[in-house]
């Protein structure tokens, strides 16, 4: 799969359904038949839109764990806790479901945020926020992540 692009701003209906943004639904086309994942992100209070072969690809990963470890068995557990396979409806729409809901803090306004092979959901103000909150130190972030890789030293 390609790399999604865009950030988008919707609203979630009464019932927890949001009409996928055309041009998030054009990217998304070839996976719109086979489903997705959404489950609750680690790091963040937002929840994380896989596309079904994204998350095929990460429960390949996660199947190599060895299950007699306690930390990885806790892991795995707290991983998968309150995924949902949901699917996109005949009218473009999105069904979150209420315990995902709640757990991001959605009120009606969203944010749709590619991140690489899959999409964050946001509640509008805590998307602003998680943004205004790590611009000052985004500088640092990006010299530590990216700066340090061998590949682009080579290069230049």
């Amino acid at each position: 799969m390609n790399s999604l692009i865009g950030t988008y701003e919707c609203k979630v209906d009464a019932k927890g359904r949001l009409m996928l943004p055309a041009a998030l639904k054009k990217q998304l086309d070839p996976e719109l038949q086979n489903g997705f994942v959404l489950k609750r992100a680690v790091f963040q209070e937002c929840l994380e839109l896989y596309p079904m072969q994204e998350w095929n690809v990460l429960m390949q990963k996660m199947n190599k764990l060895n299950r007699f470890k306690k930390k990885n068995n806790d892991f795995i557990r707290r991983f998968t806790a309150g995924v949902k396979i949901v699917e996109v409806d005949a009218n473009g729409r999105l069904l979150i479901p209420k315990d995902l809901v709640a757990f991001a803090s959605i009120a009606k306004d969203i944010v749709m945020s590619s991140a690489v092979n899959i999409v964050e959901i946001w509640d509008k103000t805590k998307y602003e926020k998680a943004i205004d909150d790590a611009a000052d130190d985004f500088a640092d972030l990006a010299e530590e992540v990216m700066g340090q890789d061998e590949e682009y030293d080579s290069i230049s």
